[in-house]
């Protein structure tokens, strides 16, 4: 009998043990996105990168795209990637990774000049950060 009790009490320590241990393992994480808009006029498309260059920089800038990236006019309609041409008006959505920036949104859309024919360009980014909740 005392043997039994001795083992129910050690099972009952081992498992007060484990969940003393898990619940002191968990901690808080927090994922920060931050998503930029940049916008101008496409110099080049080729299959690796969109170039887009605007008023603001004498440098055209560099954005690589992926399978997921979606491309949509100024309704949010989505639209082929062949309407990405040079020349065209686009809203770059995109993240920074490392030294890239990678496109997740591309606006394709009809005009962004102003009344003296200047490319307007807007940047504008948001950041998100989420907490779980514990």
């Amino acid at each position: 009998m005392k043997t039994l009790k001795a083992c129910i009490t050690s099972v009952i320590i081992a498992g007060s043990l484990a969940t003393a241990t898990l619940a002191s393992a968990q901690t808080a994480t927090t994922t920060t996105t931050s998503s930029t808009t940049s916008a101008g006029l496409v110099s080049s498309f080729t299959p690796d990168a969109l170039v887009v260059r605007s008023t603001t920089t004498s440098t055209p800038v560099t954005y690589s795209y992926t399978k997921t990236t979606t491309y949509v006019d100024e309704n949010g309609n989505p639209v082929s990637m062949e309407t990405v041409k040079s020349g065209a008006p686009v809203t770059v959505y995109y993240t920074q990774e490392g030294d890239k920036m990678i496109a997740s949104k591309v606006v394709v859309s009809h005009s962004t000049t102003d009344s003296a024919g200047n490319v307007v360009e807007q940047k504008k980014t948001t950041t998100t950060t989420t907490t779980p909740a514990q």
